[in-house]
């Protein structure tokens, strides 16, 4: 080639490459324009515009009164979560509650939180923007703005509670931990009151058995003109052993005549006929206690003592009922769960939210990332059209 030639095709190139980078610089400037334009932006909103938002803190604890229903000592979420697996599930009730549409009404209604979340003089990227917004809507706000966490190692619920200002981060946080208890305790008393209604049908009911069961042994008194058939029973037992007493003693009497006298003697026949009158005695005696026909006296003392210990039972289940009454119409009564406050509804000095630094960081590293990203994509585009 001649020098020329080599010369012009070096300008060429030199002028090819110039025009490239050229145009890398005018698409490259727009896009770090606008990442720069857009943390400029950002930083203003987060540094300048943001409205500041106070945070109350509450950290509650809730226990049962109720001695008798502790957690067993093999229970293996006391073992392993520091908590019993009774107050983990009331904990978690209770953080429902808290977050629930019904709560926030009664809250907006007491507070008003939608005039103080929707206040024009709060920067509209952070406000509630529509002040007669469907509940719906609201609700999504305040899930933002409220949090209830539980601390699984120590059984703590943390309360956090933002606001505008102070004074209304604390009212919402003491109204949250009030209505928290209020609600564990209806809960609680409702329960302890349809036990109550149980154990009331129950009395009524063992109180008639007791009635029937006595009344059936009375009937039974009547119908055998026995009072107590076991007195009976042990008096003619009594009977029976005065009677073998005196036969005894007759037919050693006889044995002792017999050796002198002859079996015509009138003392001899004297004694037969009471030892005949006694035996006779005694099969009476023994027929009223035991026999194979008719109703005898140990047949009667069976079935009165079976009345009677049916009577017993009865009596003894509607003490019992009686006493279970008494203990639910009790825990009805009082107040069976108990919110302890272990950290008091703060009142915020510093506003904590929104973490101006980190977000403005967190923009400056949004925008260089997606800026990169751009000018590599174009760069690639312009490798392959090449």
């Amino acid at each position: 080639m001649k020098p020329k030639a080599f010369v012009q095709a070096l300008k060429k190139r030199d002028w090819v490459q110039d025009q490239l980078r050229a145009k890398q610089i005018a698409i490259a400037q727009p896009i770090w324009a606008a990442a720069f334009v857009f943390f400029v932006a950002m930083t203003a909103y987060w540094l300048v515009l943001a409205s500041d938002r106070y945070v109350s803190t509450a950290h509650i604890v809730i226990q049962r009164t109720d001695l008798s229903t502790g957690a067993s000592a093999g229970d293996l979420a006391s073992l392993i979560g520091g908590v019993s697996g009774a107050n983990r599930a009331d904990q978690l009730m209770m953080r429902d509650y808290l977050l629930t549409v019904g709560l926030l009404q009664k809250l907006d209604k007491e507070l008003d939180l939608r005039s103080h979340f929707s206040n024009w003089r709060r920067d509209p990227f952070s406000k509630f923007l529509f002040a007669n917004a469907p509940i719906e809507w609201l609700h999504r706000y305040y899930l933002s703005r409220v949090s209830v966490e539980l601390n699984d190692y120590d059984g703590v619920l943390v309360v956090n509670a933002q606001a505008y200002t102070p004074e209304m981060s604390k009212a919402i946080s003491e109204k949250l931990v009030l209505e928290g208890e209020a609600f564990m305790n209806n809960v609680a008393n409702s329960l302890a009151q349809t036990q109550v209604d149980f154990l009331e049908k129950q009395v009524v009911q063992m109180h008639d058995r007791l009635l029937s069961a006595r009344q059936s042994l009375l009937d039974y008194q009547n119908k055998k003109g026995l009072a107590s058939p076991m007195a009976t029973a042990e008096s003619t037992v009594a009977i029976l052993a005065k009677l073998q007493a005196t036969l005894t003693e007759l037919q050693t009497q006889k044995s002792t005549l017999q050796s002198y006298l002859v079996a015509s003697h009138p003392s001899v026949v004297q004694l037969n006929q009471q030892i005949a009158a006694v035996e006779k005695q005694m099969l009476q005696e023994q027929a009223k206690l035991a026999s194979p026909t008719g109703k005898p006296l140990n047949k009667t003392v069976e079935e009165y003592q079976r009345l009677e210990m049916q009577a017993a039972f009865a009596d003894a289940v509607y003490k019992t009922a009686l006493s279970a009454l008494e203990r639910g119409r009790i825990e009805a009564t009082r107040t069976i769960k108990k919110i302890s406050v272990v950290q008091a509804p703060t009142l915020p000095e510093y506003p904590l939210e929104p973490r101006r630094i980190y977000s403005t960081l967190v923009a400056l590293m949004i925008a260089f990332l997606f800026a990169g990203i751009a000018h590599l994509l174009w760069a690639v585009v312009q490798d392959h059209k090449d």
